[in-house]
């Protein structure tokens, strides 16, 4: 017979006072219960979109700070684990602006848009197409996904024209200008096909902002359009912006003002008032053309708040702005 062996007690068993313990355990219990509501809750939210797409524009601070980084990438491997389908577009400027000044070339801003000639979106599409999208992608399958990155020239994804922005005239007499601004572009028609082989497969798309003009030639193209263009084309479920705003401020300057609900006219109501103003106007517009094109829902959220996403889907409150058609 073997002899006895005596019990050695781990530091855990010593140094916590029994008081102390039975805290920890009730901390432990509430945590628990928390985690247990909080799924409870997002419940219904499953069961309602199992299966649907969800079209989601990824840019600002969230592509940057870390921890909204990680939190974003865990977020979209939950959703096709839950059986929602995500797709992904994701945004850029800054690298492309730092890629630039690293090759010395010099960025011209003509009525607040870039002027993008053949060297430029030469670099926009090595920095959309292949460091960033590939490195999402990365990120995507690390965590537990599949994720398959392409851009809008991809099986001609997002066919394209050139976008002629005007500079109005003094008077109502005198003629608009039309501007040059090289290869920008403006979604012309989405052909969603190899989305949905990709969705079939049980693919994560990631999408680059980029579309192919009639000569083959490639166009930057903004990715808040290109999302509520293809949520439109896909008839999504939701499409999500993430913004470095909480979404739709009736005072930009009071973070407190934010509009958590508004509809399709309302937004036109605010754009023509002033309301709705500089970088939000292309997300609103985003946004009217999705649901104009059968998009159900779209919304505006903080994507500088980890796990924003989830917390919009899954929750009675929202943390943005939902807007619903007419």
């Amino acid at each position: 017979m073997e002899p006895l062996q005596k019990h050695v007690r781990q530091p855990s068993e010593v140094d916590i006072p029994f008081p102390r313990r039975i805290c920890y355990i009730h901390h432990a219990m509430d945590d628990r219960k928390i985690f247990v509501n909080n799924l409870s809750e997002a419940l219904p939210y499953l069961q309602a979109f199992r299966g649907k797409t969800l079209v989601i524009k990824y840019g600002g601070a969230a592509m940057v700070q870390e921890e909204a980084r990680d939190a974003f990438i865990q977020d979209i491997v939950l959703l096709r684990t839950v059986g929602i389908k995500p797709v992904v577009v994701h945004g850029g400027g800054p690298m492309i602006t730092e890629m630039l000044k690293k090759v010395g070339k010099t960025t011209e801003f003509i009525e607040g848009l870039r002027v993008t000639d053949r060297e430029t979106v030469d670099i926009t599409e090595m920095v959309l197409a292949g460091v960033l999208n590939k490195g999402i992608v990365a990120a995507i399958n690390r965590a537990g996904g599949l994720a398959v990155g392409i851009s809008g020239k991809d099986g001609n994804l997002v066919e394209a024209v050139k976008h002629q922005p005007s500079r109005p005239g003094k008077d109502d007499s005198e003629i608009i200008e039309k501007l040059d601004i090289g290869y920008v572009g403006e979604v012309k028609k989405i052909n969603p096909g190899v989305l949905t082989s990709l969705d079939e497969a049980g693919f994560v798309p990631v999408v680059a902002p980029l579309g192919v003009g009639s000569e083959g030639e490639t166009y930057n193209i903004n990715a808040d359009t290109v999302a509520g263009a293809l949520a439109g084309a896909l008839k999504a479920e939701k499409l999500i912006l993430m913004t470095d705003t909480p979404g739709i401020l009736r005072d930009p300057k009071d973070s407190a003002s934010l509009i958590s609900q508004i509809d399709f006219d309302e937004v036109t109501e605010l754009t023509q008032r002033g309301v709705i103003a500089g970088g939000m106007i292309p997300k609103t517009l985003a946004c009217l053309d999705a649901l104009e094109n059968g998009c159900r829902t779209c919304h505006i959220i903080d994507g500088r708040i980890p796990h924003s996403a989830l917390l919009e889907i899954f929750s009675k409150e929202g943390i943005g702005t939902l807007i619903k058609g007419r």
